[in-house]
């Protein structure tokens, strides 16, 4: 079996490629596309295959999908950069892909997304077949071009795709953490945010590019206690957060039950202590 990652320089890529090289039974091989060749060494020296260039670019992907059996597109774009950028990034380049995929004749398509595509709270945690309402305190071109990828690529025939829709990710290093207070600092200081450490989004992914029978789902990928921004802000030692009222309580708060039900997930750090004690921040 070989296995094609995108995103594998990123954060969660860098978590999730060097855990599925150390899993890999003889002759699984696994083969990373990134732009900047300098910044895989790392992951060649582990025995991926490296293919240098544009995911973009539609002969830098024919070489990237010849022989592959399965997909796991990490690849995103998130903050910092034009609209246009997530667009061209989360939903084009991902459907891109997948075409690209299928007509390469690759049977498993593992797509990485976040549980901020539902949008606004529904009163309880969100579950994986509720529709998507756009709206709330995080809503923006991110979550709105990665619910496009998801409908795009779970629509296309004769694919095997499997969504996974993760949680605000952290750990092992990854700044995503430390640089939530930078617009927290706005938001009440009882407002909630779902977390999952880099370690179980690896765990989550894995499971979903092995597990037989889990083509067409989509599967949220969290932990098993959301924090609010005071604990947050306590946690990194910075300014307390702007008091007032959480306008919606239940945004972007998620059920991991059918991950656990039909994947066998359990969080390795089922909370941001867990985490924070086992000195995995």
């Amino acid at each position: 079996m070989l296995t094609l990652v995108t995103g594998a320089t990123g954060q969660v890529g860098r978590g999730f490629v060097p855990r599925l090289l150390g899993q890999a039974r003889p002759g699984e091989r696994v083969r990373v596309i990134v732009r900047d060749e300098s910044r895989a060494a790392a992951l060649a020296e582990r025995g991926a295959e490296v293919v240098v260039g544009d995911l973009r670019d539609a002969d830098v992907l024919g070489k990237a999908l010849t022989g592959a059996d399965a997909v796991v597109n990490i690849a995103a774009s998130f903050r910092g950069v034009p609209d246009e950028e997530m667009r061209a990034v989360n939903r084009d380049a991902a459907l891109e892909l997948g075409r690209a995929a299928l007509a390469c004749g690759v049977r498993r398509f593992v797509q990485a997304s976040t549980i901020l595509v539902y949008g606004l709270g529904r009163g309880r945690p969100h579950v994986e077949d509720d529709p998507t309402v756009p709206g709330g305190p995080m809503w923006m071109t991110y979550p709105e071009s990665k619910e496009e990828a998801e409908r795009g690529l779970l629509a296309l025939d004769g694919l095997d795709v499997r969504v996974g829709r993760l949680g605000f990710v952290y750990g092992e290093g990854d700044p995503h953490l430390p640089g939530i207070t930078r617009w927290t600092a706005r938001q009440p200081a009882t407002k909630r945010h779902h977390l999952v450490h880099v370690a179980d989004v690896a765990q989550g992914l894995l499971r979903l590019l092995h597990a037989p029978g889990a083509g067409g789902r989509i599967y949220n990928i969290a932990d098993d206690a959301p924090v609010t921004v005071l604990e947050i802000h306590r946690l990194l030692g910075v300014e307390p957060p702007a008091d007032g009222p959480d306008d919606d309580p239940w945004y972007g708060i998620a059920s991991t039950d059918r991950i656990r039900r039909e994947l066998g997930y359990r969080p390795l750090y089922p909370t941001l202590w867990a985490a924070r004690d086992a000195g995995a921040l």
